[in-house]
């Protein structure tokens, strides 16, 4: 086995997307901030429960119809319909954070093979990526939707891959989150903990093989930087 990955695999939501602009979005439709982070949680929760128990469904199916049942008893300023919609539009506004273009671009020039695997759709990530000049640096825009199930049950992984035509010994998980990272590093990927946020990493899950605090540091954490 070599000792350097062929292949980076990147999580998108919160990963890649700086997903902070969501709570405007909220408080634009009468709700409070604080919901956003709130809402995205059991949108995963809910996205973790069908996948343990065998079955798979839609980023957005599951986020659009939590979103309603979150809001229903709130006083928004529009109808709760349209406020579904707006908030759940704001996944095709989101920007990368400052740090990913150039990191992709350093690894991408390292020889690095790019894809993402996301619980989320490769359609928003084909935006972000667009909007942010590195689309054509990812090889592929990998999402569960075409998996048995979302991460971190290891059918997400075995399907990446496949996808890819390699083994997952050979590929790297680049994640924030760290569910993530266990989940990967279960399925027998290498792992790269993005810690965005500055805080410890729960000792409960699989410690992962990299900490880094910006995409930036990974191609000399790799052993290819300039």
């Amino acid at each position: 086995m070599s000792t350097t990955p062929s292949v980076i695999v990147f999580d998108v939501n919160g990963t890649l997307s700086d997903m902070s602009a969501m709570a405007r979005h909220f408080t634009e439709t009468g709700a409070p901030a604080h919901l956003a982070q709130l809402w995205f949680a059991g949108v995963l929760r809910d996205g973790f429960a069908l996948a343990a128990s065998g079955d798979n469904a839609g980023f957005a199916d599951i986020g659009a119809e939590s979103l309603r049942g979150l809001l229903r008893p709130l006083p928004l300023n529009r109808d709760p319909d349209q406020a579904v919609e707006h908030i759940m539009g704001a996944f095709s506004e989101l920007a990368v954070h400052t740090d990913v273009p150039g990191g992709i671009r350093q690894l991408k020039s390292a020889g690095f093979r790019l894809v993402t695997l996301s619980n989320g759709s490769p359609e928003v990530a084909g935006r972000l990526f667009r909007t942010a000049g590195i689309r054509e640096d990812f090889e592929a825009l990998l999402s569960v939707q075409d998996a048995a199930a979302w991460k971190p049950a290891k059918a997400a992984y075995d399907y990446a891959a496949r996808a890819c035509g390699t083994g997952p010994a050979e590929m790297l998980l680049v994640a924030v989150h760290p569910w993530d990272i266990h989940g990967a590093s279960r399925a027998g990927l290498r792992t790269a903990w993005l810690n965005r946020p500055r805080t410890e990493y729960p000792a409960y899950f699989q410690a992962p093989d990299y900490t880094i605090g910006s995409l930036e540091e990974l191609p000399a954490v790799l052993g290819r930087g300039a």
